[in-house]
């Protein structure tokens, strides 16, 4: 008996790590990216491939906030979740972490065809830092992970081509300020979740586009694409073109051969089915197939070296096996992006389920053999129908709103008073983050914050910036226009709004921060370390002089030798001040070897914040400097968690080797590249 498919609301609990507060600074620097390319590599490329390469790069996070404020306590955390269901599978989405479908659940065979992760553990693999492994992720923006990897999105019951219903995922993805959505659906009596895309561009200016699938699933698996060539990434970032599906003696199909991790883009001729396949030993596993618009299909290894073991647990915990990821993008790479025009937009249907194919075998006949399993099982015309059959809906007004995203779409859509058919962004998300920039917007005054707290987001889009040039020019206001002015490249006027605004501005700490970062971009180094300095001071004045609780009206003394005084209602906003701001000072003294006013900064900060493993590693980096190698030594020995360690990050294998000629333990070793220290 068939099913009706339906949609419901469900509660998953597992171990979780808090988030924690977003980092307050505005990042200012240039974007710390591991996805960059050796320009000796760009010989013999395709011409598109090649102009995609070099077509607007993400430079920086602006307007977005990085997200360091997690850990990796996890204690039992209730998550929200959405789950759609017919008769054949079961997808299960976490509308608050990014839309992410956490589980498919195969139920005739009760096979679970994703990787799905027990536990939610943010590590630092998103472009602004916090993400988690497993599931299907859709990643917009730039090259990486996107910045709503641990963000909630809108969501939406919708009516289905088919007459049943869809789950609309949507936001506004602020990096490129564009709006997407993701409608996911399963027809009655199908084996495969419809995933219906688009990103619209509303603007008169064209804007580069990225978008990228990643599935993950078990790694005891061997991947399968049409292709018999990919394009081989390393973090020893390096492009190549390899054979398929060996290369250096190895089979890299099968995700466990391959030493280190790597990226495997494969290069499907323009003729072929765009499909990808991760079948285990006995023939059984997942597809992924969509219209051609969504090129581009890669797999990712960990690799079987020490370091990518070791990634491996960090994501996850003890006793868990590991993933690989096959992944779905509008390029051949995931190093390029793609030009959206004016007022237009692109869109594409994905398919995911259940594939029964032998997997072993010569490749062209594996290959052929589950292209064959594919078309029977979804013939390729009934994916373009499918799609055909969609795009009418795409426009289609929600009909029961299930969960709500952030309130900047419902700014930016105030702005232009224009109108997303299927996508709204009504007025009441907008919350107290926007609540300024709607005043700026309306009375063309930017109010100044009521009490003393941290400076809110700063936007940087043309018309925010222009707004903000012709505003009353108060220190607040001179604040975020320098921020903008930054990301659109004028430094100089950057650094003059600063300065003005220094001059009257209540709190200076955040203003000297900004102007320290604009000292070391200019190679000023020591003038930049004197700013961090006067700015970690004027952080320790005013904390001191903030009432001590949230019902507090009056000032209370606290600690001039301190860093820890009274923090009214804000305390985790100021907390993560005091950690962001004694970072970047605590370096830029190192840089300098300045170990005095080093450990005097470090002294000042709260005991709680010293005791997290990114403050232990640099007390390490300071103890060598002060001559203290045997307890810098001492202190790694220990249990160290770096929580917000990088991806590709080499600052624990470099400290290790300027203090010892041992082997790199186990539990510190990240390497990822093979000449990694």
């Amino acid at each position: 008996m068939v099913i009706v498919t339906r949609i419901r609301r469900e509660v998953l609990t597992l171990p979780a790590a808090e988030l924690g507060p977003d980092n307050p600074l505005p990042p200012l620097r240039p974007l710390d990216e591991v996805h960059r390319i050796d320009d000796r590599d760009r010989a013999g490329m395709p011409r598109d491939m090649m102009r995609q390469l070099d077509h607007e790069p993400l430079t920086s996070l602006l307007p977005v906030r990085v997200r360091d404020g997690y850990g990796r306590t996890r204690t039992p955390r209730a998550v929200d979740a959405l789950v759609i269901e017919n008769d054949r599978l079961r997808a299960t989405v976490l509308p608050g972490l990014g839309g992410r479908v956490a589980s498919l659940l195969h139920l005739p065979s009760g096979r679970e065809l994703l990787y799905r992760n027990p536990v939610f553990q943010p590590a630092d693999f998103a472009l602004n830092g916090a993400w988690y492994s497993g599931g299907i992720e859709w990643n917009i923006g730039a090259t990486g992970h996107t910045t709503l990897s641990c963000a909630p999105l809108h969501a939406a019951r919708v009516p289905a081509p088919d007459g049943g219903d869809m789950l609309r995922l949507w936001e506004w993805e602020r990096l490129r300020d564009l709006p997407f959505q993701v409608d996911l659906w399963l027809p009655d009596g199908s084996d495969f979740l419809y995933a219906g895309v688009r990103i619209r561009n509303p603007h008169e200016r064209p804007v580069p586009t990225y978008w990228w699938s990643n599935t993950a699933v078990p790694e005891d698996v061997r991947v399968l694409a049409p292709a018999d060539e990919a394009w081989h990434f390393g973090y020893e970032r390096r492009l190549r073109r390899i054979p398929v599906p060996s290369y250096d003696g190895i089979d890299r199909t099968r995700p466990l051969n391959s030493p280190y991790a790597a990226d495997y883009f494969y290069d499907v001729p323009d003729a072929r089915r765009r499909w990808i396949a991760a079948l285990d030993a006995d023939g059984h596993g997942l597809v992924q197939t969509s219209t051609d618009t969504l090129r581009g299909r890669k797999l990712f290894v960990w690799g079987h070296r020490p370091g990518g073991r070791r990634w491996q647990q960090w994501l996850t915990e003890p006793g868990t096996g590991g993933y690989c990821e096959i992944q779905a993008g509008l390029a051949r790479t995931q190093l390029e992006h793609v030009r959206l025009e004016p007022q237009s937009e692109v869109s594409w249907l994905e398919a995911y389920g259940p594939l029964d194919a032998p997997s072993a075998g010569e490749w062209p006949q594996a290959v052929r053999g589950a292209e064959d399993r594919l078309e029977t099982a979804l013939p390729r015309a009934r994916v373009e129908q499918a799609y055909t059959d969609w795009l009418p809906y795409a426009d289609t007004e929600p009909v029961a709103v299930l969960a709500a995203g952030s309130g900047w779409g419902a700014l930016e859509v105030l702005h232009s008073d224009g109108k997303l058919p299927g996508t709204p962004f009504p007025e009441s998300t907008l919350g107290e983050a926007q609540t300024p920039w709607r005043e700026l917007l309306r009375t063309g005054s930017l109010p100044e914050p009521r009490r003393v707290r941290p400076p809110g987001e700063s936007l940087v889009a043309p018309h925010w910036r222009d707004m903000l040039e012709t505003a009353p020019a108060t220190a607040h206001t001179e604040y975020h226009l320098g921020v903008a002015q930054w990301h659109a490249g004028d430094r100089a006027q950057a650094v003059r709004s600063w300065e003005r605004a220094l001059r009257r501005a209540p709190s200076r700490w955040p203003l000297l921060r900004c102007l320290a970062v604009a000292d070391q971009t200019s190679g000023h180094h020591e003038r930049a370390a004197e700013r961090y300095l006067d700015a970690f001071d004027d952080l320790c004045r005013a904390l001191s002089q903030l009432p001590h609780g949230p019902e507090d009206t009056a000032d209370a003394p606290g600690d001039d030798d301190g860093c820890d005084g009274g923090v009214g209602g804000d305390g985790a906003a100021w907390t993560a001040v005091q950690a962001a701001l004694g970072r970047e000072t605590l370096r830029a003294l190192l840089r300098l070897r300045r170990t005095a006013d080093a450990r005097a900064v470090r002294d000042r900060l709260p005991p709680a914040v010293r005791e997290r493993g990114r403050f232990r590693l640099l007390e390490a980096e300071l103890l060598l400097a002060e001559g203290r190698p045997e307890a810098a030594r001492a202190l790694l020995d220990e249990d160290v968690e770096v929580a917000d360690l990088r991806e590709g990050e080499e600052t624990i294998g470099r400290l290790w080797s300027r203090l010892t000629d041992e082997p790199l333990p186990a539990r510190l070793d990240f390497r990822m590249r093979p000449d990694q220290p």
